[in-house]
């Protein structure tokens, strides 16, 4: 677990490759109106390079907003990236939002190939509500093996930011006040396990987060190292709120390096 109070700089080493993307992409086999609406991704890869890393990156919006995007910060590293959306709330139940962002994954496993990717360079990350949708792939390793991936196939996991009991959209489902807690199984705290995929938790500064946020990831950290995981860290990034993801990037882009060595 570390703190971060200091401006610093990070240079990725990169060349001057060139990068196609591939734009509004169905992912999901749903026939109706509103899933083939929102389930769609965009895929941004460079085009001379192979065996490269692929980030999926969802979006964030409290699992009621937000679209796909591709963040700029990221683009021209030598890595791929899919930015994904998915159906949201009311709409959809969250359950229905989680399975959305496991065939997106799904998807990124049978297609990154056939660019010069590879499947087993695949880390999933997000903000916020996408940093849960990470956290509930990641921990609770059903989703993914109903698509016939394992967790383990996973090359890293960076969560920006995330709720780690169940989701407050979730609690809403069922009637219960924001400030009223819970654990359950639409909670990746509820999954804690050994031999998770390798895991960054970022969150910004506990006094200036959204209420409890650096406190339950500071909780799951020290639960998921209780069990014996040994590759799961904890940055709270000192003097940031919410909005901490300019500072997070270059922190998941450093993860990779150290990941791919």
């Amino acid at each position: 677990m570390k703190y971060v109070s200091f401006l610093f700089l990070f240079i990725y080493s990169f060349s001057f490759a060139q990068y196609r993307t591939e734009s509004n992409i169905t992912y999901t086999a749903h026939q109706d109106t509103y899933s083939k609406e929102r389930c769609k991704l965009d895929f941004y890869y460079p085009i001379e390079k192979k065996d490269f890393v692929t980030v999926i990156w969802f979006h964030g919006g409290g699992l009621t907003g937000g679209d796909k995007e591709i963040p700029e910060y990221l683009k021209n590293k030598n890595i791929a990236i899919v930015g994904a959306t998915y159906r949201l709330s009311p709409q959809a139940k969250v359950e229905d939002i989680i399975q959305d962002a496991a065939d997106a994954v799904k998807w990124t496993f049978n297609n990154v190939e056939r660019v010069g990717g590879n499947k087993k360079k695949v880390v999933i990350a997000g903000m916020s509500a996408g940093a849960y949708l990470s956290l509930m792939l990641s921990l609770n390793p059903e989703y993914l093996s109903q698509r016939q991936i394992n967790t383990s196939d996973i090359f890293g996991v960076v969560s920006f930011s995330a709720q780690t009991i169940t989701h407050f959209t979730a609690r809403k489902e069922y009637g219960r006040e924001e400030l009223q807690p819970d654990i359950n199984a639409l909670s990746p705290l509820y999954f804690v396990r050994k031999d998770i995929p390798r895991l960054l938790l970022l969150t910004g500064d506990r006094d200036l987060e959204l209420m409890g946020r650096y406190e339950e990831n500071a909780y799951l950290w020290r639960m998921l190292t209780l069990q014996g995981n040994k590759d799961v860290e904890l940055f709270e990034l000192g003097g940031y709120g919410h909005d901490m993801t300019h500072p997070g990037y270059p922190l998941l882009l450093k993860a990779i390096e150290k990941w791919s060595k």
